[in-house]
This record gives structure tokens, sequence and C-alpha cells, in this order.
């Protein structure tokens, strides 16, 4: 029987050392945890404990004293995106050195030069005009990563689904900052408060698919289900969607505005709370079904049905209290990071429908 190694190889010749693995894990790890940390912004009227943005106040980039715990809570969060951030640069630059060596990142580093500058200048020439000063040199910086994600891809020899995924975490890290500043600068626009969240429960999704993607066996892939069985996953993967895209609604219909001052108005949360149960419960069933099949036929993907199972029947149980509750703050913020990680299980059990080849499979079994 195989064992495998410390620093695990891809078949096309990757060494994925510890350092990487752990800081991806870490990543993942931080793209969970800031949907708690938003959620705590939110629940606790924290929404505007910080009134500018990128500065918590006009003189200050911290709060000051009488910002007092709503401020400290926003500015936490804010904190956190950094942290996200470094993580995500971490792993991108890890895996470049792993994909291309030296001359792939640092290309990466000159293109962060680049955009750096590049940012700086759209600032200084935007600041005098009174115009939205970073909101250029933010975009000035987006801009340059998407160009050196591009070059890089085009440039990498091998493995560019792991460059892809670490590029689009660092870039949408970077466009979430953004978006969350939008939300304080819209006063908690209810819509752009919900695409700040749906974005950030993606980046758990896109961390959890470069988990997977780690440790897989580059070259082409062949399905590893029955084709019903892959078709019944992803349109349980609609009703997962329509579940959460309903539960954004609801919350941005309901009590937690995110400030005091702010009263959300437009659809009747009570409907919206039975509209958003209703493919929840169709998507209880379906992964049931899903679940069952996958066990009765040996699938390989029967572990992590197993674990979206036990994660879709806790998330149920917590919104049917919560509802019944009156939507305690604590209740509603564990039901936003239990949907994020219902969403990265679904994400690896869909990962799990193709596998590589036989013959490539069967060559990295040799070498494991």
């Amino acid at each position: 029987m195989s064992t495998i190694s410390a620093t695990p190889t891809t078949e096309s010749g990757i060494v994925i050392r510890r350092p990487l693995r752990v800081l991806a894990w870490l990543s993942f790890l931080a793209e969970v945890i800031i949907i708690g940390t938003g959620g705590a912004v939110r629940l606790t009227g924290s929404g505007l404990g910080c009134s500018e943005w990128p500065l918590c106040t006009p003189e200050s980039l911290v709060p000051l004293p009488e910002q007092g715990i709503h401020g400290i809570i926003e500015f936490g969060n804010r904190t956190m995106t950094g942290v996200v951030g470094l993580l995500a640069l971490a792993v991108l630059l890890l895996t470049l050195a792993a994909i291309g060596g030296a001359a792939l990142t640092l290309r990466a580093v000159w293109f962060a030069v680049g955009g750096i500058a590049a940012a700086v200048l759209a600032y200084a020439v935007t600041a005098p005009f009174g115009l939205p000063a970073f909101g250029f040199f933010s975009g000035a910086l987006l801009l340059a990563v998407l160009v050196a994600m591009v070059d890089s891809l085009r440039r990498a020899p091998r493995r560019r689904d792991l460059a892809a995924l670490a590029w689009v975490v660092l870039a949408g890290v970077m466009a979430q900052a953004v978006v969350g500043g939008l939300a304080v600068i819209s006063d908690l626009n209810a819509f752009i408060v919900g695409f700040h969240y749906v974005s950030s429960l993606l980046l758990v999704c896109v961390t959890a698919a470069y988990l997977v993607r780690m440790h897989a066996v580059a070259g082409p892939r062949e399905r590893a289900v029955p084709r019903w069985f892959a078709v019944l996953t992803h349109l349980t993967g609609l009703a997962l969607a329509a579940t959460i895209l309903f539960g954004v609604l609801t919350t941005g219909s309901g009590p937690h505005s995110g400030d005091q001052n702010i009263i959300r108005t437009g659809f009747d949360a009570t409907v919206l709370a039975h509209v958003h149960s209703w493919p929840g419960y169709i998507l209880g069933v379906l992964v049931l079904v899903l679940t069952v099949s996958a066990w009765v036929g040996k699938l390989p993907v029967r572990v992590w049905l197993l674990v979206l199972t036990a994660a879709i029947v806790v998330q149920i149980a917590v919104g049917v209290w919560q509802a019944r509750e009156g939507l305690p703050e604590v209740l509603v913020g564990i039901h936003m990071v239990l949907a994020s990680l219902s969403a990265a299980a679904y994400t690896v059990v869909t990962m799990g429908l193709r596998q590589p080849v036989a013959a490539d499979r069967d060559a990295h079994t040799r070498n494991a």
C-alpha cells in the first residue's frame, strides 16, 4: 500500500512543500473567519462604526475613542481583510515559485511594483480635483493584478489551474475591499452588503478548490460517476445557490441592517423567510438522495457527500431555530458561516465528479 510523502509531488512534477500547504489551509480558514467577522459587524450594528473608507474617520485610519465598541468591531473586520490579502499573496507567490521557479515569481513581483506605482500616480492625479482618489488608487492596483494574472497564466509552463485559482483569490480579496468601501459609502445599501457576503462565500469556495487541486494529478480527466448522478449533483448546486440567494435577501430585509439608524424597506422579510426555506428543504432532500446513492454505488465522492449532508442538516436546524427565536444575532451569524462551509463542501463534491484518466492515475499511484 502506497503512502503519501511529506512533500507530495503531482504527476506534472510540481512539488507542494509544507509552507504552501499550511498557508493554503490558513487562507481557506481566513476566508471563513472573515465571513464571521463581517457578520459580527452587521449583527452588532457596527456597519458604520467607521464612517469613512479607507480611513475610519476623516482624521484617523484607526477608530477614535468616540467610535466606541462599534468602531473597534468594524476596524477589526477591516484588519482581517489585510490578513486575508497577505495570505492570498503568500499562496500566490509560493504557487508561482513551484510552477515556474524564480523567473515567474519575479515577473509577478515586477508587475506588483508597476501596479503600485500606477496606483500612486492615479491617486496623485485625482486627489487635487476632489475625486475619489483612493477608488482610483484601488482600481489601478486591481487592474495591474488582472494584467499580471493574464501574463502569468500565459507563461506558466504547467499547472495553470493552481496559478489561476491563486490569482483569483488575490484579485477577489482586493475587489472585496473596494466593495466593502462602497457598502460604507452607500450607507449600507442592502444589495451591496449582500453582494459583499456572496463574494466572500465564493472566495471560500475558490480556496477550497485550491486545496483539492493542490494534491490532484495534472492532465486530462474523465467522469468518475454515472451521468445521472453528475446531472443531479449540478441540480443540487442550483438549489444551494437559490437557498443562499434568498437567504441573503431575507437577511437584507430583516432587523439586522448593520446600523440602528439604517432601516431596510422593500421586501417583506416574513414572506422571504418562507421563500428561503423552500429551496432549503429541496436542497436537503437532494443531498440526502445523492449521499445514499453514492454510498450504495461506492462512488468516490461519498465521504464528502456525508460531510455536506451533515452541514446541510445543521444549517436547516439552525435556520428553523433562529426563525422561531426571533433571529438572535448569534444564531444568524452561525447560519452565515455554515452557509459558506456548506458551499465549500459542495465545491469539493463537484470536483470529485471527475478524476484523472486511468493511465495518469496509475502512474501517480506508483510514484506516491
